[in-house]
């Protein structure tokens, strides 16, 4: 059984009728793997994991057939019993630390927050563990930063209580949402070194949304390619990065300024993503696309097998021909 199984995910804002942000999304992780989530900015990624973590409010709208975490259905637990999940075997690091991490509290308090609400630990012993696990995402000092506030951290050090706090319950996934976004490109490059460190030592499974293909193909083991809310490509690295099989996989992959070495522009995509008011009758990509037939433009098609991967087109790339 997989760790986390998304099946069928669906979420609009509004009502039942609403153009869906995620649509139809299916998804897996096993134990230990790290998934990378891919796409343009929009496509869907952050909100699939704010769904997951139970985390859309109204006017937003969650249906799936399953969203199963480590066997429990989350879509049919009560509040208290998700927060009992939440935090503890299920921890999330968003993309600004800053508004992460509440300013109102040393980040001493935050951390040892996590550790008595879902490790029961309290006084000495929970100030102990919270000094560790700061040393542990390597910030120096660690026990004279305990009593400090937010605001008196650069980017790079919110980012690193921030995943203290995350790992402090020993998750089972960990969900990182372009946890390098707001840092500069020497600070980023150690906090995914910590957070790939952090994942092999403790064997949790780790879900990276990221813009970063790059990143991508060094760390991840499975990448899924998100546009216009849907699924459009799953697969295994690097097989996917070698043949993709979608026109936008491709499309992603030739727009890695190292690809246009020598070229006089970076290889595009032109138009942009369709919104909730245009979205296209057939495949959601048919008005970009430089392959589109006729039957593009009026039927969706679904995500199935191909050569290496999986992926949502009637007239897949690099495929091999019986």
């Amino acid at each position: 059984m997989s760790l986390l199984e998304i099946k069928n995910l669906n979420v609009r804002f509004g009502d039942a009728n609403a153009v869906p942000v995620v649509d139809g999304l299916d998804l897996s992780v096993e134990k230990g793997e790290v998934l990378a989530i891919v796409g343009e900015s929009g496509s869907g990624k952050s909100v699939t994991m704010m769904a997951l973590m139970g985390l859309i409010e109204q006017p937003g709208i969650v249906t799936a057939d399953a969203l199963n975490f480590d066997g429990k259905n989350m879509l049919k637990l009560s509040a208290r019993q998700r927060r009992q999940i939440v935090g503890k075997d299920l921890a999330m690091v968003f993309q600004d630390p800053m508004t992460a991490l509440n300013p109102s509290y040393t980040v001493g308090f935050q951390i040892e927050e996590v550790l008595r609400l879902h490790l029961k630990m309290s006084g000495k012993a929970a100030r102990k563990r919270a000094i560790e696990l700061l040393e542990k995402v390597e910030i120096p000092g660690a026990a004279s930063r305990m009593d400090a506030y937010p605001h008196q951290l650069s980017g790079g050090m919110s980012q690193r209580v921030a995943i203290a706090m995350a790992i402090a319950g020993e998750p089972k996934l960990l969900i990182a949402d372009e946890p390098t976004t707001a840092l500069d490109v020497t600070i980023q490059a150690q906090i995914m070194d910590l957070l790939l460190a952090l994942q092999k030592e403790h064997e949790m499974g780790l879900v990276l949304i990221t813009h970063d293909l790059a990143v991508v193909a060094e760390t991840a083991q499975r990448v899924c390619v998100m546009y216009a809310g849907q699924a459009v490509e799953v697969g295994k690295v690097p097989e996917l990065f070698d043949i993709p099989a979608h026109p936008y996989s491709e499309a992603l992959l030739a727009a890695i300024p190292e690809h246009s070495m020598g070229a006089e522009r970076l290889a595009t995509l032109p138009g942009i993503v369709p919104g909730r008011y245009d979205r296209p009758q057939g495949c959601l990509l048919s008005p970009r696309c430089p392959y589109v037939q006729d039957n593009c433009r009026q039927q969706r098609p679904a995500l199935d097998p191909k050569t290496n991967s999986l992926a949502r087109c009637f007239y897949p790339l690099n495929q091999e021909v019986a």
